[in-house]
């Protein structure tokens, strides 16, 4: 009597990289915090720190995920891109952007073997201009947000956050803002839900409030490799978050030092856990090191 081997089960995450569709300038005290009002440093201060302007791409199994959608080169060649005069006038002042034409996610997809419509999702850390400024681009793809994070779109004045209504309330856009679901997971309950983006634990979004209202954070799961836990701006660095270093900007101080607290309780669980901002000058090179495979099962390319 012959047998026939199993094949294993095909891995869930099958590739992770980084793409940059530009990069910017910020204040140093925007990065490391002051203890002058934001308005004050924001139109006095002369130091400059460049970071840049990351969307981390999953390909699943079941297809391409994005976590954010970059910058938008039209902010720099548009003037008009930001509709309020406000804006605008602060906009010059907390920013310096550096994008060009071709600094856009469906550009930056193609030598990576990708197109922009192959993307079936892209996970919104939050709203802000850098983290939604291709999602044009992919008209097919569901946009996840948090339900917290998409109420402030109802308030009379995001843009002064930010927030540029224009440019995410686009016809046709599939936008989702989801609710986390209570968990008694130990790993989850500490952030009061969780919600898992395929189905399968391999990517589960946490609410990590504090730099918006609803920005949230998703943990990235392969078996093999140390679990990725991409964090948009909660934190511009791994070493401030460990250290409990707020920066200088952020919606509520409160409920950022709990999201600090509620990362590094996380970290305590899983101790090889990688922690990858979106602005992060060391991500690409972080994650290079935490995921080099010699077979080459997950990529990582800057």
């Amino acid at each position: 009597m012959s047998t026939v081997a199993l094949r294993p089960p095909e891995p869930a995450i099958k590739r992770v990289q980084v793409l940059s569709t530009g990069s910017g300038e910020q204040h140093k005290e925007h990065r490391f915090g002051s203890r002058l009002p934001k308005t004050w440093w924001a139109l006095t201060s002369r130091s400059w720190i460049e970071i840049p302007i990351h969307v981390f791409i999953v390909k699943h199994r079941d297809g391409l995920v994005l976590f954010d959608a970059g910058l938008d080169p039209a902010i720099v060649s548009d003037p008009s891109y930001v509709a309020s005069p406000i804006g605008r006038f602060f906009m010059k002042r907390v920013f310096r952007l550096h994008i060009g034409p071709d600094d856009t996610v469906a550009t930056k997809l193609g030598p990576l073997g990708f197109a922009a419509a192959d993307v079936r999702k892209v996970i919104v850390s939050h709203l802000h201009f850098d983290h939604i400024g291709c999602i044009r681009e992919m008209p097919q793809a569901e946009l996840m947000v948090s339900r917290d994070e998409w109420r402030q779109l109802s308030e009379p004045h995001p843009d002064r956050d930010f927030i540029l209504r224009e440019h995410i309330e686009l016809p046709g856009a599939k936008w989702r803002p989801i609710d986390f679901a209570e968990t008694d997971d130990p790993l989850f309950a500490p952030f009061g839900g969780c919600y898992d983006v395929m189905g399968d634990g391999s990517m589960v979004l946490l609410p990590t409030p504090g730099h918006t209202v609803g920005s949230l954070s998703m943990l990235v799961r392969r078996d093999g490799y140390p679990p990725l836990l991409l964090v948009g701006d909660l934190t511009y660095d791994v070493h401030s978050l460990m250290q409990d270093r707020l920066p200088g900007v952020y919606a509520d101080k409160a409920e950022l030092r709990s999201s600090f607290a509620k990362v590094r309780g996380l970290k305590g669980q899983l101790p090889d856990l990688v922690i990858l901002g979106s602005h992060d000058p060391l991500a690409v090179s972080t994650l290079a090191s935490a995921v080099h495979s010699p077979t080459g099962e997950i990529n990582v390319t800057g």
